[in-house]
């Protein structure tokens, strides 16, 4: 029996999940934790010191003890110990002498028997020098060569539906198409008398869970002159009662991303990428499309199938992807942890499932980043990201070779802050600015 391999090792994710309850709503002490540098970014080798900052009722507190554990990327380092507080203020210091994230774990209780107060902060160690765990599968091209040959068997039978939009000057319809397996979902949006060939196509992904596709995303870029649409990631139709859509997380797609994680053929993820494919047959079939412009956008999962999208669709010219998971799934062939949604199971000897392993190398960000061909990429880590670790986002950002930027939220976890957010958005209107002087 193989297990996952967060069942093995101390998840962040839910060591962060687990801290939250350990503090009383009604404590008055928080911890911040910082790298000194303000862009939490050094070289291998370099000391990294971190400045933890304990306050009670936005006082400094006046002493204690803080314990911390230092750690790479979440994995141990064994490296724990505790600091004096002094004027309200710890400092901790470590280094790491390999391209990736230290990381500093941090607890303060005010007396024994309180409950811990959590904090976690992490510096980047020469990222950009992160390399693939493992390359890429010979056969990686040929084996989506021959998917995608499927799916062309399959008719471009699309079925728009209006929908009541809630902007006058747009109109909406609810999108259906064959594909192979489960159809493509969603919601298609654009100006309303559109002109021939006058509108950038933007594809809107979403990250983990079921739910059906978002009306509001696509009306929201539509509005911003997009020929938009937003698709759920499952195939799943809109529009359902909330009861619909959790009696699928119960039911048949219960843990779906472990759903075939032994067998490529079989994988869950194969149905998904190609129906980002068809998605895109679709766009491109709409007379509005300005016939240069095919824009990815999304999140966490979301950020995974901008990726994978970008590298299986050439007609793709711009993604930005955001705390991208599905990143470095071989990672603990390196000693780095994987990214969501860790595909490759451990046994219990403490090695990885080889048909898992050998399956995810299909569906791993990573591989499909080698194969990017776009006029730009624009993606965002969180380095304090548990559930899609900032080193195996830049696993897979150091893979693409064109055009491309990353934006380092240092302070945030599996999240896109407001700064984020607004960097992928800028990214997206630069590229279509360049896109029409073509």
């Amino acid at each position: 029996m193989f297990l996952p391999l967060a069942a093995l090792l101390l998840p962040p994710a839910l060591y962060a999940q687990a801290a939250a309850p350990a503090t009383p709503a009604a404590s008055t002490i928080k911890l911040n934790a910082t790298a000194e540098r303000e862009s939490a970014l050094y070289h291998r080798g370099e000391p990294v010191t971190f400045v933890v900052k304990v306050t009670d009722k936005d006082a400094p507190v006046a002493g204690g003890t803080l314990e911390w554990t230092l750690l790479k990327d979440g994995l141990p380092l064994n490296l724990q110990g505790k600091a004096e507080i002094h004027d309200g203020q710890a400092k901790v210091s470590g280094k790491l002498d390999e391209p990736g994230f230290l990381q500093l774990r941090a607890s303060y209780r005010p007396d024994p028997k309180a409950p811990a107060v959590t904090a976690l902060a992490g510096a980047g160690i020469d990222p950009t020098e992160i390399q693939a765990s493992l390359p890429v599968p010979d056969d990686f091209d040929a084996f989506w060569a021959a998917q995608k040959a499927q799916l062309a068997k399959v008719p471009l039978e699309v079925q728009l539906t209006p929908v009541t939009s809630p902007v006058k000057t747009l109109e909406a319809f609810d999108m259906q198409a064959k594909c192979a397996g489960a159809p493509v979902s969603g919601y298609l949006a654009r100006p309303v008398d559109a002109k021939p060939k006058s509108l950038p196509i933007i594809l809107t992904v979403h990250g983990a869970g079921v739910r059906g596709s978002g009306l509001g995303s696509a009306v929201g870029w539509a509005g911003k002159g997009f020929l938009a649409m937003d698709i759920n990631a499952h195939g799943l139709p809109n529009g359902k009662p909330e009861e619909f859509y959790k009696e699928q997380t119960e039911g048949a797609l219960k843990d779906y991303r472990y759903v075939g994680r032994d067998s490529r053929d079989e994988c869950y993820f194969k149905g998904m990428f190609l129906r980002l494919v068809r998605a895109i047959d679709v766009l491109t079939a709409q007379p509005q499309w300005d016939g240069k412009t095919v824009v990815v956008y999304g999140s966490s999962q979301g950020g995974y199938q901008a990726l994978v999208a970008a590298g299986l669709d050439q007609r793709v010219t711009f993604i930005s992807a955001g705390v991208a998971a599905g990143c470095d799934h071989s990672g603990m062939m390196v000693n780095r942890i994987a990214g969501w949604p860790k595909l490759v199971g451990i046994g219990a000897d403490g090695k990885p499932d080889p048909k898992g392993l050998e399956t995810a190398r299909y569906f791993d960000a990573m591989n499909f980043a080698t194969r990017i061909k776009t006029a730009g990429a624009c993606l965002t880590v969180g380095f304090i990201d548990t559930t899609c670790p900032p080193s195996s986002v830049y696993a897979a950002y150091n893979q693409i070779r064109g055009p491309k930027q990353i934006e380092n939220d240092v302070p945030s976890g599996h999240a896109q802050s407001a700064k984020s957010s607004a960097a992928m958005a800028a990214a997206v209107a630069k590229h279509v600015e360049e896109q029409k002087l073509k």
